[in-house]
Parts: structure tokens; C-alpha cells; sequence
């Protein structure tokens, strides 16, 4: 009996460990811009979750495509429709994949830390390999990380109708602002 308790209470000790590396954000904000000289398009989503482990650098991250808000109306209808996101058919999006230098982030100094991610990226029924330059950013124990990247919008199946090509910049800036927590 002895040895059952001995067992779980380590089992309970290296797991514990293990959590108290993940930081969580239920509100990471996602932007994304699109530029072109008849138009801008920028839309912003404060609801994508993500987690991330200070240990091994895994970071991953869901977002509801319905969840993105336009300055226009009529955006974001035409944003959910099934001649962009089809929102009905492809409700989320999503990156799984790891920060590749993690062990440059030291969790327990305040700075500002250059960080390399490399993962999955998908969108609608595309799933792509990306790699994103950005920072985390350590704060009296607060984890702030950030990163712009670009992405092809043809890659992802997003084209949109004939009339409109030429207001949507064929690679669209996307912004991602994450405050995390120690889950």
C-alpha cells in the first residue's frame, strides 16, 4: 500500500510540473488587413483561445471564423459566406506547432524575447506549413506574445467573387496579441 501511495503521489508531482509550464488565453486578439488602392479591409476576433508550453515551445490555437468583427456590416456577411470563409461549413481555424528556440525565453526574467514558430496552419479545409517571426514579452510573470505574418489568400481556398478580386490584396497581414495566464 505503501508503495501505491509513494507511486501516485509522484505520478501527481511530475504531472503538477507539467501544467504549471501551460499558459492559457481565452481572448488572444487576431487581426487581419487587407490593402489594396480601392479598398481596406481589417477585422479584428478578441475571442481565439491558445496555449502555450514554456517547456517545450508547443503553442496552439482555435479561433471561430464567425467570431471576426468588420467596421461594416456588409463585410462581415460577405467575410462568412461560402464565397470566402463559409463559415457554416468551416466554423473555426487553427495553428498547432512550437516555437523553435523556446529555451531563448527565460519565463522567470522580465525582457522582450525574438521567437521563431513553425506549424500547421488551417483555414477552411487547408491545412499549410507557415513560419512567423515574433516576441514574448515576460512582465512581472505576465506573457504577452506577439507576431505579423502574411498569407496567401489563394492558398487557403479564399477567392471571394469575380467583382470584388481587386478590392482584396492577394496576401492578407495577419496580427496575433496574445496576454496569457498560467493555467
Amino acid at each position: 500500500m505503501k508503495k501505491i501511495i509513494i507511486s501516485f503521489s509522484i505520478c501527481f508531482v511530475i504531472s503538477y510540473g507539467i501544467k504549471a509550464q501551460d499558459f492559457l488565453t481565452r481572448n488572444a486578439n487576431v487581426e487581419f488587413f487587407s490593402h489594396t488602392a480601392m479598398e481596406d479591409v481589417k477585422a479584428q476576433n478578441n475571442e481565439a483561445v491558445s496555449i502555450l508550453n514554456s517547456a517545450t515551445g508547443d503553442v496552439e490555437f482555435k479561433i471561430a471564423i464567425k467570431s471576426f468583427h468588420f467596421a461594416q456590416t456588409s463585410m462581415e456577411e460577405h467575410f462568412n459566406d461560402e464565397n470566402y470563409m463559409d463559415s457554416q461549413k468551416f466554423p473555426k481555424a487553427g495553428f498547432k506547432g512550437k516555437i523553435t528556440n523556446i529555451a531563448a525565453v527565460n519565463f522567470t526574467k522580465n525582457g522582450t524575447y525574438n521567437v521563431t514558430v513553425e506549424g500547421n496552419l488551417t483555414i477552411k479545409d487547408v491545412t499549410k506549413p507557415i513560419t512567423a517571426q515574433g516576441t514574448i514579452t515576460i512582465k512581472d510573470g505576465a506573457v504577452i506574445a506577439q507576431s505579423t505574418f502574411s498569407v496567401a489568400r489563394k492558398d487557403y481556398n479564399i477567392m471571394g467573387q469575380s467583382f470584388v478580386q481587386n478590392k482584396l490584396a492577394t496576401n492578407v497581414s495577419i496580427t496575433v496579441n496574445c496576454q496569457y495566464e498560467k493555467r
